[in-house]
């Protein structure tokens, strides 16, 4: 746990337990990763496959650049749980597609995923809806107003004074 100078107490113990509850999450995902014996790059990415989709469209929805979309297709697809096939639109374009194992690993995946999430365990149905009302408004609010970051010259700067203020042993 952590504290910041000027900080709100209550804000900073939110963060703190959000924090250490996306940790328990990541780490939840990790494993369960491992004992289907795939990367969690794949899982994310079989998460995202329900229709066809294009590997652009899949780089997009996971963020992350087009060469590192070919390796998740390369491993979906040694594993058969995918196959490419061409855009019925455009044949440039690749599709991504969940082959009849890989429906059914996936949903084999999120039941259990499901079934491990704390909420699940922690909170009865009431405050589950209660939950998952706070955390649509949270992520409504991110959506709609995003605030913008401090710039990298700020960090540097702050970086530089608190560097300035410690003593070095």
């Amino acid at each position: 746990m952590s504290w910041c100078p000027g900080g709100e107490r209550l804000d900073q113990d939110i963060f703190d337990a959000m924090t250490e509850l996306v940790s328990h999450l990541l780490q939840r995902g990790e494993q369960l990763a491992e004992r289907y014996q795939f990367p969690v790059s794949c899982m994310k990415a079989l998460r995202q496959l329900d229709a066809a989709v294009s590997m652009k469209d899949l780089g997009q929805r996971l963020h992350c650049d087009p060469s590192f979309v070919t390796m998740i297709a390369d491993a979906l697809e040694e594993r058969g749980l995918a196959r490419r096939e061409p855009s019925p639109v455009d044949r440039r374009i690749k599709n991504l597609v969940l082959t009849p194992r890989g429906l059914e690993i996936k949903a084999a995946m999120e039941q259990d995923l499901l079934e491990h999430m704390p909420w699940s365990e922690a909170f009865d149905e009431t405050e589950r809806q209660q939950f998952l009302e706070l955390v649509r408004k949270m992520n409504k609010t991110l959506a709609s107003e995003p605030k913008p970051l401090k710039t990298a010259e700020h960090a540097k700067g702050v970086a530089s004074t608190l560097g300035a203020a410690t003593p070095v042993a």
